[in-house]
């Protein structure tokens, strides 16, 4: 084992020198897309972004693949390697030892026979979604379309379908904006556990499928030892992302590009990423539509994404928060959000100047569980009653009243952990209206503080004040610390209540 790892970590040097080489000499002669943006920052700045994105507010994802097949949720392709861990367990029980069965031998059981993208498409927009992001690589390296680089993809193997071309023809049908994720940055390190062995048991020292050398395709080789990072620093690995994640911009021309990671790779990434402009720009003669997302302060030069969390003011520039419904691959008896915490989130966030991008999670099959469809449906009702306030708006002056309750919430990633009541106000405008949002079913009148005589923010006499989505009268009254909205007798059967104010003219 020893002599095999040593091979394999040359083996890593000398690609990695070559391809440097091989690099440098085709950045003196390749053929980039004219166009106006260059592999700089202060080039990038130039970046304006599209009102499309900016009006969408809400997509949804497809953030589905092979490591769903053993139904135990997010990194089943990692932890399956990692000794003593639930994966790892659940892998010798149904599948036996990961030296004689790997990952590479779960990829063929994804059949995905169920899966209908079209007919999942015709709910996703009747929910609300504006655009739709289909993964294209996993951590996984499994690719979900064409490639004439990587064998190990969903045309050759498993489903033997183009999955993002799929994906993307029902997208278009549905007048839906289409983007891919791109999570293969961090699969040169993530996967480095496939290159162990148990250190305990009767199978101690005996190597993982992942050292067999004709794996190393999907595996990838062994990392050097000061490379552990979450992107790797090997040249040789980020010229391979940049061909792979080039072939698929070239072959679908998204709208969209979601990079699991900061921005990867410094010119590199740099690099790739002022293409995707430039030939998006040429795609839409003249007009650049192209929104690019990766989990890095954007500084007016992408759209930052911020990973199952929030921010916590409005943003200067618009901004991303990624989720899931439940775990990000399909898990037995996972805990779904309900359709009123989905839609209080859409409302925080659009109320900052933020889009939501939501993985609808998928069994392996690829259809949905009942649960998920009657979420679904629910989320339907409330944005066909309240889109107005949503779709095409922008931030007020403030984006809202916290209640007390809320003060503690922290803003960043991974802190899904907040609630919301009836005394959160979140705000959004849209054609001179003014949009207020009630995130919890109120138990008495509505105050709204932003909106009383004294208020330090600035805005006309109110006209008028109407219920969104509903023919119910409001009962309002203005005092001096606060709008008073009347509890109606009735309510709507949606949860988070909007009500559209209209003030008079200026004279």
């Amino acid at each position: 084992m020893k002599t095999n790892l040593t091979r394999q970590i040359c083996l890593s040097g000398f690609f990695a020198l070559s391809f440097t080489l091989l690099l440098s000499a085709q950045q003196q002669k390749a053929n980039l897309p004219e166009g106006p943006f260059k592999p700089t920052d202060e080039s990038m700045k130039q970046y304006q972004y599209p009102e499309w994105f900016r009006d969408a507010k809400l997509g949804f994802w497809a953030h589905w693949g092979p490591q769903a097949v053993p139904r135990m949720g997010d990194w089943y392709a990692k932890k399956m390697y990692m000794e003593g861990s639930a994966d790892y367990k659940y892998h010798l029980e149904h599948y036996g030892h990961p030296s004689a069965f790997g990952y590479k031998d779960i990829i063929p059981l994804w059949k995905a026979e169920k899966w209908d993208p079209d007919k999942l498409m015709e709910l996703y927009k009747k929910a609300g979604a504006k655009y739709f992001v289909s993964m294209a690589t996993h951590h996984d390296n499994f690719f979900l379309w064409n490639s004439k680089i990587n064998r190990w993809n969903s045309v050759n193997m498993g489903p033997k379908k183009d999955v993002v071309g799929l994906w993307q023809q029902a997208a278009k049908k549905q007048g839906l904006k289409f983007g891919v994720s791109e999570h293969l940055g961090a699969s040169f390190n993530w996967f480095q556990t496939s290159h162990g062995a148990d250190k305990l048991g009767p199978k101690a020292g005996v190597p993982y499928d992942g050292t067999n050398l004709n794996n190393q395709d999907l595996y990838h080789a062994v990392s050097l030892p000061d490379d552990k990072a979450w992107l790797t620093t090997n040249p040789a690995w980020q010229l391979e992302w940049y061909r792979c994640i080039t072939e698929l911009l070239d072959n679908y021309k998204p709208d969209l590009l979601y990079s699991d990671s900061p921005m990867p790779f410094g010119d590199v990434g740099r690099t790739l990423i002022t293409n995707f402009y430039n030939k998006d720009i040429i795609k839409n003669n003249g007009k650049l539509e192209a929104i690019y997302n990766c989990k890095q302060p954007s500084r007016g030069l992408w759209v930052q994404d911020v990973e199952r969390g929030v921010l916590d003011t409005i943003s200067e520039f618009p901004w991303q928060t990624d989720t899931s419904i439940g775990d990000w691959y399909y898990s037995t008896g996972q805990k779904y959000k309900s359709a009123e915490a989905i839609v209080q989130m859409l409302v925080d966030i659009v109320s900052k100047n933020g889009n939501l991008l939501i993985n609808i999670v998928q069994t392996p099959e690829g259809d949905l569980e009942p649960d998920m469809l009657n979420i679904l449906d629910s989320i339907s009702v409330w944005t066909a009653a309240n889109g107005e306030g949503i779709y095409g708006s922008r931030p007020w002056q403030t984006y809202g009243e916290k209640s007390p309750e809320a003060r503690a919430v922290k803003q960043g990633r991974f802190n899904e952990n907040y609630k919301f009541n009836s005394k959160d106000i979140r705000f959004t405008t849209k054609d001179g209206f003014l949009y207020a949002f009630c995130l919890g079913t109120p138990a008495s009148d509505i105050k709204i503080m932003s909106l009383g005589k004294n208020s330090k923010y600035k805005f006309g006499a109110i006209k008028s004040i109407t219920m969104v989505g509903s023919d119910i009268k409001v009962k309002w009254s203005q005092e001096a610390d606060a709008i008073v909205i009347k509890k109606p007798s009735k309510l709507p059967k949606w949860p988070v209540l909007g009500f559209k104010i209209e003030f008079a003219p200026s004279i």
